[in-house]
Protein backbone atom coordinates (compact mmCIF):
# COMPACT_ATOMS: atom_id res chain seq x y z
CA UNK A 1 0.00 0.00 0.00
CA UNK A 2 1.68 3.86 -1.29
CA UNK A 3 0.91 5.24 2.24
CA UNK A 4 1.49 8.42 0.20
CA UNK A 5 -1.62 7.91 -1.79
CA UNK A 6 -3.70 6.96 0.97
CA UNK A 7 -2.74 10.21 2.87
CA UNK A 8 -3.53 12.57 0.03
CA UNK A 9 -6.87 10.78 -0.44
CA UNK A 10 -7.12 11.12 3.34
CA UNK A 11 -6.57 14.93 3.34
CA UNK A 12 -9.11 15.40 -0.24
CA UNK A 13 -11.20 13.98 2.08
CA UNK A 14 -10.81 16.32 5.03
CA UNK A 15 -10.69 19.49 2.70
CA UNK A 16 -14.06 17.93 1.30
CA UNK A 17 -15.91 17.81 4.70
CA UNK A 18 -14.60 21.08 6.05
CA UNK A 19 -15.85 22.41 2.84
CA UNK A 20 -19.13 21.13 2.88
CA UNK A 21 -19.37 21.79 6.91
CA UNK A 22 -18.02 25.13 7.13
CA UNK A 23 -18.92 26.58 3.85
CA UNK A 24 -22.89 26.85 4.60
CA UNK A 25 -21.58 28.06 8.32
CA UNK A 26 -19.66 31.06 6.31
CA UNK A 27 -22.87 31.03 4.34
CA UNK A 28 -25.10 31.39 7.15
CA UNK A 29 -23.21 34.33 8.50
CA UNK A 30 -23.15 36.24 5.21
CA UNK A 31 -26.84 35.79 5.27
CA UNK A 32 -27.51 37.92 8.58
CA UNK A 33 -26.05 40.97 6.35
CA UNK A 34 -29.39 42.83 6.13
CA UNK A 35 -31.47 40.94 8.38
CA UNK A 36 -33.15 42.48 11.29
CA UNK A 37 -32.42 41.47 14.65
CA UNK A 38 -34.44 39.02 15.77
CA UNK A 39 -33.81 36.97 12.13
CA UNK A 40 -30.20 37.36 13.08
CA UNK A 41 -30.87 35.09 16.33
CA UNK A 42 -33.07 32.74 14.19
CA UNK A 43 -29.47 32.26 12.07
CA UNK A 44 -27.35 32.06 14.50
CA UNK A 45 -29.77 29.39 16.65
CA UNK A 46 -29.59 27.26 13.73
CA UNK A 47 -25.69 27.09 13.53
CA UNK A 48 -25.00 27.54 16.87
CA UNK A 49 -24.67 24.23 18.35
CA UNK A 50 -22.49 22.80 15.21
CA UNK A 51 -20.49 25.79 14.08
CA UNK A 52 -17.59 25.12 16.11
CA UNK A 53 -17.63 21.29 15.35
CA UNK A 54 -17.42 21.88 12.27
CA UNK A 55 -14.05 24.09 12.23
CA UNK A 56 -12.83 20.66 13.00
CA UNK A 57 -12.46 19.63 10.32
CA UNK A 58 -10.33 22.50 9.35
CA UNK A 59 -7.70 21.89 12.74
CA UNK A 60 -7.80 18.19 11.58
CA UNK A 61 -6.80 19.17 7.51
CA UNK A 62 -4.57 21.39 8.68
CA UNK A 63 -2.58 19.20 11.32
CA UNK A 64 -2.92 16.12 8.75
CA UNK A 65 -1.10 18.21 6.09
CA UNK A 66 1.26 19.28 8.71
CA UNK A 67 1.86 15.47 9.93
CA UNK A 68 1.79 14.23 6.49
CA UNK A 69 3.74 16.61 4.14
CA UNK A 70 5.23 18.86 6.49
CA UNK A 71 6.92 20.49 3.60
CA UNK A 72 3.94 21.59 2.09
CA UNK A 73 2.79 23.25 5.63
CA UNK A 74 5.68 25.35 6.05
CA UNK A 75 5.98 26.74 2.32
CA UNK A 76 2.21 27.21 2.37
CA UNK A 77 2.32 28.92 5.67
CA UNK A 78 5.18 31.10 3.87
CA UNK A 79 3.12 31.82 0.95
CA UNK A 80 -0.02 32.45 2.55
CA UNK A 81 1.24 34.26 5.55
CA UNK A 82 -0.50 37.48 5.75
CA UNK A 83 -3.45 35.73 3.96
CA UNK A 84 -3.49 33.35 6.67
CA UNK A 85 -3.11 36.10 9.53
CA UNK A 86 -5.79 37.30 7.97
CA UNK A 87 -8.18 35.01 8.46
CA UNK A 88 -7.22 33.53 11.88
CA UNK A 89 -7.93 37.70 12.70
CA UNK A 90 -11.32 36.54 11.16
CA UNK A 91 -11.86 33.43 12.71
CA UNK A 92 -10.81 34.32 15.96
CA UNK A 93 -13.54 37.60 15.82
CA UNK A 94 -15.97 35.57 14.82
CA UNK A 95 -15.90 32.39 17.63
CA UNK A 96 -16.07 35.33 19.73
CA UNK A 97 -19.01 36.69 18.77
CA UNK A 98 -20.65 33.45 18.79
CA UNK A 99 -19.70 33.22 22.77
CA UNK A 100 -20.39 37.08 23.27
CA UNK A 101 -23.26 38.28 21.25
CA UNK A 102 -25.82 36.47 23.79
CA UNK A 103 -24.50 37.79 27.19
CA UNK A 104 -26.09 40.84 26.76
CA UNK A 105 -29.54 42.27 25.40
CA UNK A 106 -28.96 45.38 24.19
CA UNK A 107 -29.12 46.08 20.54
CA UNK A 108 -25.66 47.77 20.43
CA UNK A 109 -24.20 44.36 22.17
CA UNK A 110 -25.94 42.22 19.58
CA UNK A 111 -25.08 44.51 16.46
CA UNK A 112 -21.84 44.82 17.30
CA UNK A 113 -21.26 40.94 17.92
CA UNK A 114 -23.12 40.02 14.77
CA UNK A 115 -21.30 41.98 12.12
CA UNK A 116 -18.73 40.08 14.06
CA UNK A 117 -19.99 37.01 12.79
CA UNK A 118 -20.45 38.50 9.11
CA UNK A 119 -16.86 39.74 9.00
CA UNK A 120 -15.62 36.30 10.06
CA UNK A 121 -17.70 34.80 7.59
CA UNK A 122 -17.01 37.09 4.75
CA UNK A 123 -13.32 37.00 4.86
CA UNK A 124 -12.41 33.28 5.44
CA UNK A 125 -14.70 32.06 2.42
CA UNK A 126 -13.02 34.88 -0.01
CA UNK A 127 -9.07 33.80 1.03
CA UNK A 128 -10.01 30.01 0.58
CA UNK A 129 -11.11 30.69 -2.62
CA UNK A 130 -8.34 32.94 -3.43
CA UNK A 131 -5.76 29.99 -1.70
CA UNK A 132 -7.20 27.61 -4.20
CA UNK A 133 -6.64 29.39 -7.04
CA UNK A 134 -3.21 30.11 -6.76
CA UNK A 135 -2.86 26.21 -5.28
CA UNK A 136 -4.28 25.56 -8.67
CA UNK A 137 -2.77 28.39 -11.25
CA UNK A 138 0.98 27.76 -9.74
CA UNK A 139 2.89 29.96 -7.51
CA UNK A 140 6.76 30.77 -7.80
CA UNK A 141 8.29 28.26 -5.87
CA UNK A 142 12.30 27.62 -6.12
CA UNK A 143 14.46 24.53 -6.13
CA UNK A 144 14.22 24.80 -2.03
CA UNK A 145 10.87 24.39 -2.05
CA UNK A 146 10.54 28.63 -0.38
CA UNK A 147 7.95 30.71 -2.01
CA UNK A 148 9.72 33.79 -3.71
CA UNK A 149 6.79 36.34 -4.65
CA UNK A 150 4.91 38.45 -2.72
CA UNK A 151 1.46 38.93 -1.05
CA UNK A 152 -0.31 41.33 -4.07
CA UNK A 153 1.10 38.37 -6.46
CA UNK A 154 -1.75 36.24 -4.75
CA UNK A 155 -4.44 39.00 -5.89
CA UNK A 156 -4.38 38.11 -9.56
CA UNK A 157 -7.59 38.39 -11.52
CA UNK A 158 -8.54 34.56 -11.75
CA UNK A 159 -7.68 34.00 -8.01
CA UNK A 160 -10.11 37.05 -7.24
CA UNK A 161 -12.65 35.14 -9.73
CA UNK A 162 -12.23 32.35 -7.78
CA UNK A 163 -12.59 33.85 -4.36
CA UNK A 164 -16.17 35.59 -5.20
CA UNK A 165 -17.46 31.98 -7.03
CA UNK A 166 -16.57 30.57 -3.30
CA UNK A 167 -18.53 33.89 -1.62
CA UNK A 168 -21.48 32.76 -3.99
CA UNK A 169 -20.98 28.69 -3.68
CA UNK A 170 -20.80 29.19 0.42
CA UNK A 171 -23.90 32.12 0.97
CA UNK A 172 -25.87 29.84 -1.71
CA UNK A 173 -25.40 26.66 0.46
CA UNK A 174 -26.28 28.32 3.68
CA UNK A 175 -29.02 29.95 2.21
CA UNK A 176 -30.13 26.25 1.92
CA UNK A 177 -29.46 24.73 4.84
CA UNK A 178 -31.64 27.92 6.03
CA UNK A 179 -34.59 26.65 4.29
CA UNK A 180 -33.99 23.18 6.33
CA UNK A 181 -33.67 24.92 9.75
CA UNK A 182 -36.10 27.77 9.56
CA UNK A 183 -39.45 27.52 10.79
CA UNK A 184 -41.10 30.88 10.18
CA UNK A 185 -42.45 31.15 7.14
CA UNK A 186 -42.38 35.20 6.07
CA UNK A 187 -38.35 34.17 6.83
CA UNK A 188 -38.47 30.90 4.58
CA UNK A 189 -40.29 32.55 1.40
CA UNK A 190 -37.89 35.31 1.41
CA UNK A 191 -34.77 32.73 2.27
CA UNK A 192 -36.57 31.07 -1.09
CA UNK A 193 -36.32 33.87 -3.20
CA UNK A 194 -32.91 34.51 -2.10
CA UNK A 195 -31.65 31.40 -2.85
CA UNK A 196 -33.09 31.08 -5.94
CA UNK A 197 -30.94 34.47 -7.08
CA UNK A 198 -27.82 32.94 -5.40
CA UNK A 199 -28.05 30.08 -7.30
CA UNK A 200 -28.28 31.81 -10.88
CA UNK A 201 -25.07 34.19 -9.72
CA UNK A 202 -23.04 31.43 -8.73
CA UNK A 203 -23.94 29.21 -11.63
CA UNK A 204 -22.84 32.46 -13.91
CA UNK A 205 -19.64 32.51 -11.96
CA UNK A 206 -19.18 29.20 -11.85
CA UNK A 207 -18.98 28.79 -15.52
CA UNK A 208 -16.82 31.99 -15.90
CA UNK A 209 -14.25 29.80 -13.32
CA UNK A 210 -14.67 27.00 -16.04
CA UNK A 211 -13.72 29.18 -18.60
CA UNK A 212 -10.68 31.02 -16.58
CA UNK A 213 -9.54 27.75 -15.53
CA UNK A 214 -8.93 26.42 -19.15
CA UNK A 215 -6.87 29.84 -20.00
CA UNK A 216 -4.88 30.36 -16.18
CA UNK A 217 -4.41 26.39 -15.44
CA UNK A 218 -3.92 22.72 -16.18
CA UNK A 219 -7.00 21.54 -14.63
CA UNK A 220 -9.18 20.89 -17.78
CA UNK A 221 -6.03 18.75 -19.07
CA UNK A 222 -7.06 16.11 -16.09
CA UNK A 223 -9.94 13.76 -17.90
CA UNK A 224 -11.12 12.76 -14.19
CA UNK A 225 -10.48 16.33 -12.86
CA UNK A 226 -12.50 17.53 -15.94
CA UNK A 227 -15.87 15.18 -15.74
CA UNK A 228 -15.73 16.01 -11.77
CA UNK A 229 -16.01 19.57 -12.38
CA UNK A 230 -18.15 19.73 -15.10
CA UNK A 231 -21.01 17.55 -13.16
CA UNK A 232 -20.42 19.66 -10.39
CA UNK A 233 -22.60 22.31 -12.86
CA UNK A 234 -25.90 19.70 -12.76
CA UNK A 235 -25.13 19.18 -9.54
CA UNK A 236 -25.71 23.42 -9.44
CA UNK A 237 -28.69 23.28 -11.72
CA UNK A 238 -30.18 20.71 -9.51
CA UNK A 239 -29.98 23.17 -6.48
CA UNK A 240 -31.52 26.51 -8.42
CA UNK A 241 -34.35 24.02 -9.24
CA UNK A 242 -34.73 22.97 -5.92
CA UNK A 243 -34.33 26.69 -4.54
CA UNK A 244 -37.13 27.87 -6.97
CA UNK A 245 -39.56 24.81 -5.62
CA UNK A 246 -38.88 25.96 -2.24
CA UNK A 247 -37.68 22.09 -1.49
CA UNK A 248 -34.85 22.97 0.54
CA UNK A 249 -34.03 19.06 0.96
CA UNK A 250 -32.99 18.72 -2.71
CA UNK A 251 -31.38 22.24 -2.99
CA UNK A 252 -28.93 21.68 0.29
CA UNK A 253 -28.44 17.94 -1.06
CA UNK A 254 -27.64 19.24 -4.09
CA UNK A 255 -25.17 22.37 -3.22
CA UNK A 256 -23.03 19.44 -0.65
CA UNK A 257 -22.75 17.04 -3.73
CA UNK A 258 -21.70 20.17 -6.28
CA UNK A 259 -18.84 21.29 -3.22
CA UNK A 260 -17.86 17.84 -2.88
CA UNK A 261 -17.30 17.32 -6.42
CA UNK A 262 -15.72 20.59 -7.27
CA UNK A 263 -12.86 20.24 -4.23
CA UNK A 264 -12.66 16.43 -5.30
CA UNK A 265 -11.97 17.91 -8.90
CA UNK A 266 -9.43 20.09 -7.62
CA UNK A 267 -7.17 17.47 -5.85
CA UNK A 268 -7.15 15.26 -8.87
CA UNK A 269 -6.16 17.91 -10.89
CA UNK A 270 -3.27 19.00 -8.30
CA UNK A 271 -2.37 14.88 -8.44
CA UNK A 272 0.12 13.91 -7.16
CA UNK A 273 1.30 17.52 -7.12
CA UNK A 274 0.11 19.32 -3.21
CA UNK A 275 1.56 23.02 -4.47
CA UNK A 276 2.76 23.72 -7.84
CA UNK A 277 5.44 25.70 -8.68
CA UNK A 278 4.96 28.43 -11.67
CA UNK A 279 9.12 28.90 -12.20
CA UNK A 280 9.84 25.32 -12.82
CA UNK A 281 7.27 22.00 -12.76
CA UNK A 282 10.01 19.76 -11.30
CA UNK A 283 10.44 22.37 -8.31
CA UNK A 284 6.38 21.67 -7.55
CA UNK A 285 6.05 19.94 -4.41
CA UNK A 286 4.48 16.76 -4.34
CA UNK A 287 3.57 13.50 -2.21
CA UNK A 288 6.63 11.79 -2.48
CA UNK A 289 8.99 14.86 -2.43
CA UNK A 290 7.38 16.86 0.04
CA UNK A 291 6.16 13.95 2.68
CA UNK A 292 7.24 12.39 6.06
CA UNK A 293 9.27 9.38 6.74
CA UNK A 294 7.11 6.01 5.70
CA UNK A 295 7.76 5.45 9.07
CA UNK A 296 6.28 8.44 10.62
CA UNK A 297 3.09 8.02 7.36
CA UNK A 298 2.36 4.29 9.32
CA UNK A 299 2.31 5.81 12.47
CA UNK A 300 0.02 8.03 11.57
CA UNK A 301 -2.17 6.04 9.55
CA UNK A 302 -2.72 3.94 12.90
CA UNK A 303 -4.05 7.34 14.85
CA UNK A 304 -6.45 7.80 11.96
CA UNK A 305 -7.88 4.58 11.32
CA UNK A 306 -8.61 5.17 15.41
CA UNK A 307 -9.89 8.89 15.52
CA UNK A 308 -11.63 9.81 12.41
CA UNK A 309 -14.52 7.36 12.81
CA UNK A 310 -15.06 8.83 15.90
CA UNK A 311 -15.14 12.56 14.70
CA UNK A 312 -17.29 10.85 12.24
CA UNK A 313 -19.39 9.61 15.14
CA UNK A 314 -19.56 12.99 16.81
CA UNK A 315 -20.28 15.31 13.71
CA UNK A 316 -23.56 12.22 13.18
CA UNK A 317 -25.07 12.36 16.63
CA UNK A 318 -24.57 16.38 16.73
CA UNK A 319 -26.43 16.80 13.47
CA UNK A 320 -28.84 14.52 14.57
CA UNK A 321 -29.33 15.79 18.18
CA UNK A 322 -30.14 19.69 16.77
CA UNK A 323 -32.29 18.23 13.88
CA UNK A 324 -35.26 20.40 15.09
CA UNK A 325 -36.38 23.51 12.75
CA UNK A 326 -36.05 26.90 14.83
CA UNK A 327 -38.80 29.27 15.74
CA UNK A 328 -39.25 32.47 17.09
CA UNK A 329 -39.60 30.94 20.34
CA UNK A 330 -36.37 29.78 20.31
CA UNK A 331 -34.20 32.59 20.44
CA UNK A 332 -33.86 34.95 23.54
CA UNK A 333 -33.54 38.69 20.96
CA UNK A 334 -36.55 40.31 19.54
Amino acid sequence: MDLNIVWFILITVLFTGFFILEGFDYGVGMMMIGRPKNERSQFVRAIGPVWDGNEVWMITAGGATFAAFPHVYATMFSTFYLALFLMLLALIMRGVAFELRGKFKTSDWINFWDCGIMFGSFVPALLWGVAVANLLRGLPINYEMHYVGNFFDLLNPYALLTGILFLLLFCFHGANFLMLKIADEGILYDLKQKSACLGCSTILCYVLFILASAKETDVLSSMGGTAIIAAAVGSLVASWQGARAGNGRLAFISTTISIALLTVGFFIALFPRLMVSSLMPDWSLNIYNAASTPHTLMLMTGAAVVFVPIVLCYQFWTYKVFKDRVTPADVHYH
